[in-house]
């Protein structure tokens, strides 16, 4: 056989590029059929690449690889990214196990990193190839298969990104380029080190930051860290305290075991256990077996498997692949052949040791953070998040400890590893207090887990002994071992469901402290956090219960559970803090419960109404004591309704609850109330008011899930709740149409489903609304299955991914619409969706803007759901057949890295956590002029690298306008970057938009070099603040005078918004000086964006102002305030709460035309665009003109989000340059918008538009040259699409070929000078008999007098009869005069 084999692996590559070549052939065609098709994700579907490894991959074609090995083995594959390297490259991991979405207990972790050095890049591709032999071979090889179900597997292709792409191929010793990052930072001489401080900025080496991040999370057991220049595995430690650079041993408690892993790496690499690797550039070095202690080697301070070791529970070596650092693509397929049996012989190490579990011995919780010690080696590691760990060891007997705080300490005595395989050993401790010795020790078996006490009294003793065989903690002793009481891991529980224990009514402070307790607690599953206040200014909790509690993970749906909106109805408040403890307790033990953990985030809210809860009374029935909130109003009722206008303020706690719901793509809610029994679900009301039938176009989900919550309640699914109390009512089921039940406007479960992707119903929990404590119990009994339950329906219907199929990125905010049921919904961010759906087959549609849809019938299974990928191709432009612009297909790296920068900031949770991690202190007040001038000065005096200040006129009393520019190169013209402009204090009497604009400016110079996003937000964009254009009425106006005109206008009375005139006939007296000096900055042209604050409402404006006006762009204009209102926690939700403002709840977005609220003429907005043709928006900060100083932190804080997010959106839109063929730029082109709004190319023939998404067609027109049209696709998470347009010479003449016309006009020429010469001749023929006949007139006057005169008659006659009228003299008529004379 081995002979065979021998003859026959060489004819293996040919079989696979014949059999490669027939599927060219084969499939590619069929494939290009179905370009755009989606298709159900199966996991034994799609059909294996050949990878034919002769070339390296950079970074796109990395990621592109990366991005459809994960879609196509979503079963074992998730790619994520860890951070982000200098330049913006991601550092792409691709984790491979089975179920790679969560985590689960009794899996390993470990990785591999490559590429660490950029220059260094073998390691690079043998790991790419090493995802690709796991992905492929999983299911078909057995051993792979085992590795990949066993091992939770990490690869990291490339640690350097950056240094990898200036590197060079061939070039095989690097020197100094690529090696580092691109801040020129060798990164494994960048980690803290044991015996030196390494003293380097963070912002300098992001990679490193990332990475420390990442192993301190995961908890890894093993690693590898792959380099090159030469051939040989080297393990710890890299350094030394004395630093000698070469030869002395650096010896860890662990140097027999890193040196057996080393071995394990280098005895199956044919090159590497030679030990004589014989590098050109040191032929003689060699290595015993092929591995090295690293400071024998050479001392590496801050090095990367030291850091692993001594900080990260993680044991990591090094692996030296080849002499030649980038030696060329031809050697890859060797170097592969070389390294693919160490690296997969070296992850199966993960293996060996022991592991095991450690639980708390009363209910059995995992403890997290528990260190695992062995006796003899100084070298601890602690317990992962399900209370699971992993200490490889050799072969061998030990004893191991755990140890915990607040915990017994606890000993097993002679530990037996065996080679190969590792020996299970569960730990339980109990809680201090319980046991009055000091630890535990016991003897080891291989079947159980007992416990001794001990007399131990240090728990950190690496040295206990046994001295007893009996226990004291309810567990078996060794005397007992026949029936042993053995800890098992979690996930496989021998015990039922730890319970709730302690029921009572929490009031705030003690549901704050419980809930408090369980998120530190609980720690790795739990999170707790507020959405915001109650009128009274309680928070609004939630706990976020999964396995990974703070971000939201591709392709796992988001639920909540709300209570406790009734402030009298508590059952529901009680109920969710027992299950916020059910689902704690039993994580990890209780398969049902980490199962849902797992897959779900959970997000629960004990109350939404905590002022009216404790102002409500324990035995309350029926009553409304406590039900509204603290002002008095029904929080059901608050929300924006479908057929009833809701004129009531909207609440504190409603809009916390509308925000949160816009903020998080929640697809399955459950509202818990009192007062009944019965699951209630939309529509709530009707257009007529009426007690009847109100059908949503999802009426049979909602009865679906209704009934998956009353099955499991047997009481309420008989339909007759509360007899005593209302004997005539009967639910069939226990489930209703809310709308069928009474009518009710303004609830808050229709608002979840007509305004986000979420399904919410009603559930009513009991007759009794504010019960005995002694009843919650029971309550819970009856509520927990049907809980639990209900969870798991977000699991029913369709899921899966909105991708771009040319690069395999997810499309967010495309649209999911299902055939016959009028209700789209959207994917989140990363292009994943969810769709609930009763089983069926349904016919589905993928529509997303710029972005041919797709359609697709799907089956819902009975149980669980059904997996749906969308894969969208870019639309195509009719005319030619040629696709409009792609904004990456002309793009650099570096644009592509940008386009990165503005889509993380887009999308998410981007601009919020810029805005958490950018708190400055801050002390407001009002500036009056002279101090407001001072401020400005202070900021160039502070900031001169990236500010300058101008004056651009002054006020009727000589006050400056002052214009302040914020740029990394302020004073230098940069037409290729964005222009934005921000103005405030048109209206003097409104100074919150100065004052903000003051404190942003301020914020903006403070962060700048110290955050990565607004350094680069300002290098990449040009910011002019003019922060008050009506200083003089800003001196009249007073402090607290919320509706007061003083100051309004400058000192000769004139409202500067209706002062802006573009033509002199509409301009009837001279502009304002104040007018004057901002209209000539406008004029400057240059501007691509332009807001403007102003106070006295809630909303954002869009042009026009003038009544009756046309809005030729109003799409994008909408577009643009609707960003602006979107991104301010109150103005989206359209409720001005101004007691004066007629369109209070009327406003949908918060965003209105600007003449629909107030019409004039002269306003800055509208000549912004007409004549600077720059969009400008208007917002109004707040109903109070002039706030008290106390309230400006607070409108800061609502406005700083979205000033940040004009700063984005001023990169968006379309951008490019103009040229002809030469390469000349063309400045002054004309740019026109869909055939209407207009802009101009400045220097360098640049031009830069906003415009909403979708596609747009552009035509450039220029004097001399032919017309040019593209058509463009603008995305709302996409910097501008850049495009190139190149002029060609006009030909055409009068829409005529040139040289048609040339000719044309030439035969003209000839034709004219022809008939030219002709007229010539005739005219000197005739002069000529007229002389002769002159001179014999004189010679014989008498004879021919009479002759004369009939001639002159005949002359006169004939000048008439052709109608040459003219009243002057003839020359004829001078001619015989003259002749009389004679």
């Amino acid at each position: 056989m081995a002979t065979y084999l021998r003859e026959h692996r060489h004819t293996a590559p040919k079989l696979c590029v014949s059999l490669f070549v027939f599927l060219l052939f084969v499939v590619v065609p069929i494939t290009a059929l179905s370009v755009g098709e989606a298709r159900l994700v199966r996991s034994n579907t799609a059909a294996k690449e050949v990878e034919d490894y002769t070339k390296y991959y950079n970074y796109v074609q990395m990621t592109r690889l990366l991005k459809f090995m994960a879609l196509k083995y979503p079963h074992i594959a998730n790619l994520s990214s860890i951070g982000q390297s200098v330049q913006g490259r991601e550092l792409w991991v691709m984790r491979i196990t089975k179920d790679p979405n969560a985590d689960v207990p009794g899996k390993p972790k470990c990785k591999y990193v490559g590429n660490m050095h950029g220059d260094e890049t073998i390691s690079r591709q043998v790991l790419v190839y090493l995802v690709e032999y796991l992905l492929t071979r999983y299911g078909e090889d057995p051993r792979i298969t085992e590795l990949v179900t066993r091992t939770d597997i990490y690869i990291m292709p490339s640690m350097n990104p950056d240094g990898f792409e200036m590197s060079r191929e061939g070039d095989c010793s690097g020197g100094a380029v690529g090696r580092s990052n691109a801040r020129n930072m060798d990164l494994n001489r960048s980690f803290p080190d044991q015996f030196d401080k390494i003293n380097i900025q963070q912002e300098d080496i992001p990679e490193v930051t990332a990475v420390i991040k990442w192993i301190l999370e995961k908890k890894f057991v093993l690693s590898g860290n792959l380099h090159g220049g030469t051939v040989v595995a080297s393990y710890p430690f890299d350094d030394s305290a004395s630093h000698i650079m070469q030869g002395h041993y650096s010896r860890s408690v662990d140097d027999n075991l890193f040196k057996h892993l080393a071995l394990t790496y280098a005895k199956n690499h044919p090159v590497m256990r030679t030990g004589e690797p014989k590098c050109p550039d040191t032929p003689d070095e060699t290595f015993e077996d092929g591995i090295v202690n690293g400071a024998k080697w050479y001392d590496v301070p801050g090095g990367m498997q030291d850091y692993n070791y001594l900080n990260g529970n993680c044991l990591e070596i090094t692996m030296e692949l080849s002499c030649c650092k980038f030696p060329p693509a031809s050697e890859l397929k060797k170097e592969w052949d070389y390294n693919r049996e160490s690296l997969i012989a070296y992850l199966e190490q993960v293996h060996i040791g022991v592991r095991g579990y450690v639980k708390e011995a009363t209910n059995g919780t995992a403890l997290p953070d528990v260190r695992i010690m062995v006796a003899g080696i100084n070298h601890n590691l602690t317990t992962a998040q399900f209370g699971d760990y992993y200490r490889l060891l050799l072969p061998g007997t030990y004893n191991v400890s755990a140890i915990a705080t607040g915990y017994m300490s606890m000993t097993v005595v002679g530990v037996q590893v065996v080679e190969g395989k590792a020996t299970e050993l569960n730990f339980t401790l109990a809680p201090l207090g319980n046991e009055p010795t000091g630890g535990i020790t016991i003897p080891f078996t291989p079947t159980t887990t007992t416990t001794v006490p001990t007399t131990t009294s240090d728990p950190d003793s690496t040295s206990i002994e046994t001295f007893s065989t009996t226990s004291e903690m309810g567990t078996s002793g060794a005397n007992e071992s026949s029936t042993p009481q053995e800890a098992r891991p979690p996930a496989q529980p021998e015990h039922q469901p730890i319970q709730p224990q302690d029921f009572r009514h929490h009031h705030y402070n003690d549901m704050e402290l419980f809930l408090r307790r369980y998120s530190n607690g609980f720690r790795s599953i739990a999170h707790l956090y507020s959405i915001g206040k109650s009128a009274e200014d309680r928070e609004l909790y939630v706990m976020v219960i999964s396995d990974n509690p703070t971000v939201h993970e591709p392709g796992e749906p988001e639920f909540k559970y709300i209570a406790n909106m009734h402030g009298n109805e508590v059952v529901g408040r009680e109920l969710l803090l027992n299950l916020i403890e059910y689902l704690c307790r039993n994580y990890g033990s209780d398969p049902e419960v980490t199962q849902l953990v797992n897959t779900t985030r959970i997000h629960i809210m004990p109350s939404m109404n905590p002022d009216g809860y404790e102002i409500a009374r324990e035995g309350d029935v029926r009553g409304y004591t406590g039900r509204n909130n603290s002002n008095n109003f029904d929080l059901n009722r608050n929300f924006p309704d479908q057929f009833t206008t809701i004129t009531e303020p909207r609440q504190p706690e409603t809009i916390a609850v509308m925000n949160w719901l816009k903020m998080n793509p929640f697809v399955l809610s459950a509202n818990l109330h009192g007062g009944s029994l019965v699951v209630n679900y939309p529509y709530d009301d009707d257009k007529q008011g009426r007690t009847e039938y109100s059908k949503c176009p999802d009426d049979k989900v909602f009865k679906q899930v209704a009934r998956a919550y009353s099955q499991e309640n047997t009481l309420m699914h008989k339909g007759h709740p509360c007899e005593d109390l209302y004997r005539s009512e009967f639910f069939e089921d226990g489930i209703t149409n809310g709308a069928n039940w009474y009518n009710v406007p303004g609830g808050m479960q229709d608002w979840n489903y007509l305004n986000t992707n979420c399904f919410e119903v009603t559930i009513e929990l009991g007759c009794v609304k504010y019960p005995k404590a002694q009843h919650l119990p029971l309550y819970w009994d009856q509520n927990r299955r049907a809980l639990l339950q209900y969870i798991h329906q977000v699991h029913r219907g369709v899921k899966g991914m909105v991708i771009n199929i040319k690069d395999g990125t997810g499309i967010p905010n495309a649209t999911i619409t299902v055939e016959e049921i009028d209700h789209q919904i959207t994917t989140n961010l990363a292009g994943d969706y969810w769709r609930l759906l009763v089983p069926g087959t349904y016919h589905l549609t993928a529509s997303a803007q710029g972005y041919n849809s797709v359609k697709i019938y799907a089956t819902v299974p009975e149980e669980g759901v059904e997996l749906v990928d969308f894969r969208l191709t870019r639309v195509h432009s009719d005319p030619n057949g040629q696709a409009p612009m792609d904004p990456r297909a002309t793009q650099d790296p570096a644009e592509v890295v940008f386009q990165s920068f503005i889509k993380d900031l887009s999308l998410g949770q981007g601009l919020e956590q810029l805005v958490q991690s950018t708190a400055t202190e801050s002390s407001f007040r009002y500036r009056r002029y002279k101090e407001l001038s001072e401020f400005l000065r202070g900021l160039t005096f502070n900031f001169p690298k990236i500010t300058s200040l101008h004056s651009l006129g002054q006020s009727v009393e000589y006050r400056t306008i002052w214009a302040l520019e914020i740029s990394n190169k302020p004073d230098e013209p940069e037409t290729a970057e964005p222009k934005i402009r921000l103005v405030g204090g048109i209206h003097g009497n409104a100074p919150v938009g100065t004052e903000l604009l003051l404190e942003f400016a301020a914020f903006l110079c403070i962060n700048y070099g110290k955050n990565p996003t607004i350094t680069r937000l300002i290098n990449e964009t040009r910011i002019v603040i003019l922060p008050s254009i009506n200083p003089d009425g800003r001196e009249l106006a007073r402090e607290k005078q919320c509706t007061s005109t003083v100051g309004m206008t400058n000192t000769h009375g004139k409202d500067l918004d209706t002062d802006f005139f573009g033509n002199a006939s509409q301009r009837v007296v001279e502009a304002q000086p104040e007018t004057r000096a901002v209209m000539d900055l406008i004029l400057e042209r240059g501007f691509t964006l332009s807001v403007a604050l102003d106070g006295g409402s809630l909303l954002a404006t869009y042009p026009y102002d003038k009544p009756v006006q046309p809005v030729e762009n109003e799409e994008t204009l909408k577009y643009l305030a609707n960003v602006y209102a979107r991104n301010h926690p109150k103005m989206h939700l359209g409720d001005t709460g101004c007691p004066s403002n007629d369109q209070m709840g009327n406003i949908p977005d918060g965003v209105l035309r600007a003449a629909e609220r107030q019409s004039h003429m002269g306003s800055m907005k509208d000549f912004s665009v007409d004549f600077g043709h720059c969009p400008e928006i208007t917002v109004y900060t707040g109903c109070c003109l002039f706030p008290p100083a106390e309230q400006l932190a607070t409108l800061w804080a609502e406005n700083r989000k979205a000033l940040l997010s004009m700063l984005v959106e001023v990169h968006k839109g379309v951008r490019g340059v103009v040229k002809d063929k030469s390469g000349k730029p063309i400045v002054g082109a004309m740019i026109v918008l869909n055939g209407g709004v207009r802009v101009f190319t400045a220097e360098g023939g640049y031009f830069h538009a906003l415009l909403a998404p979708g596609n747009h067609n552009i035509e450039a027109v220029a004097d001399g040259y032919q017309q040019q049209r593209q058509e463009v696709v603008v995305s709302s998470y996409e910097a501008a699409s850049s495009i190139i347009i190149e002029f060609d010479m006009d030909n055409r003449i009068f829409g005529l070929p040139r040289e048609f016309v040339v000719a044309t006009a030439a035969a003209s020429m000839t034709a004219l000078v022809v008939t030219a010469c002709i007229i010539w001749c005739v005219c000197s023929a005739k002069s000529n008999q007229q002389k002769d006949g002159f001179h014999r007139l004189r010679q014989h006057r008498d004879d021919y007098e009479d002759e004369i005169r009939l001639t002159s008659m005949g002359s006169k006659k004939s000048l008439l009869s052709n109608e040459f009228q003219d009243e002057s003299e003839s020359d004829e008529d001078t001619l015989y005069a003259n002749a009389d004379k004679l």
